[in-house]
């Protein structure tokens, strides 16, 4: 019996433009910038403002997708190691985020953390979320931020800053030929 929760019920979104976004912040957070300066904050000022509501949705699901599908990377790396991957990323994403207190209010980390749960079982997390209500704009940055440090996590297994990048647009090639 599958679950009203499967992935497979939940909307792709924009992962084009999530992953976007996180490659953006990847090649920022590399090159030595912890701070955003002044003219990546006016292009994202000016891409966010850019966005209707209907784009705003489906660069919100894209990001779950992108969580969706790190996790399951993630899920099935762990796996081959004998690992959960509950057990081994959870921890470490939610202190890592409680460290990141400009841009994750501690109220978010919960529901980021349940996110990541729901993924890494399978579940879709934005259809997840959903249940919860609406998206609020205090989750934003914490939404962002955990698919950044989920992204983040694959480079560092594997040793390639790229790698979960290229796993995401590989994937959506993939999709693309079919």
């Amino acid at each position: 019996m599958s679950s009203f929760y499967d992935p497979r019920y939940a909307p792709a979104g924009d992962v084009g433009a999530a992953l976007m976004v996180i490659d953006s912040r990847l090649k920022a957070v590399y090159a030595g910038k912890s701070e955003t300066g002044p003219e990546q904050r006016l292009l994202t000022d000016q891409f966010s403002a850019s966005l209707g509501p209907r784009e705003a949705d489906d660069l919100l699901d894209g990001a779950c997708t992108l969580i969706y599908m790190f996790m399951t990377w993630l899920r099935k790396a762990h796996e081959d190691h004998g690992k959960d991957v509950i057990e081994y990323v959870v921890p470490n994403l939610v202190a890592t985020m409680r460290t990141m207190r400009r841009s994750v209010l501690p109220e978010a980390i919960p529901t980021m953390a349940g996110l990541v749960i729901a993924a890494g079982t399978g579940l879709s997390p934005s259809l997840w979320r959903k249940q919860y209500g609406e998206w609020t704009s205090e989750e934003m940055n914490p939404l962002e931020a955990t698919a950044f440090l989920l992204a983040e996590h694959i480079n560092r297994i594997t040793g390639d800053r790229d790698y979960a990048t290229r796993l995401i647009a590989n994937a959506l090639s993939s999709a693309d030929e079919d």
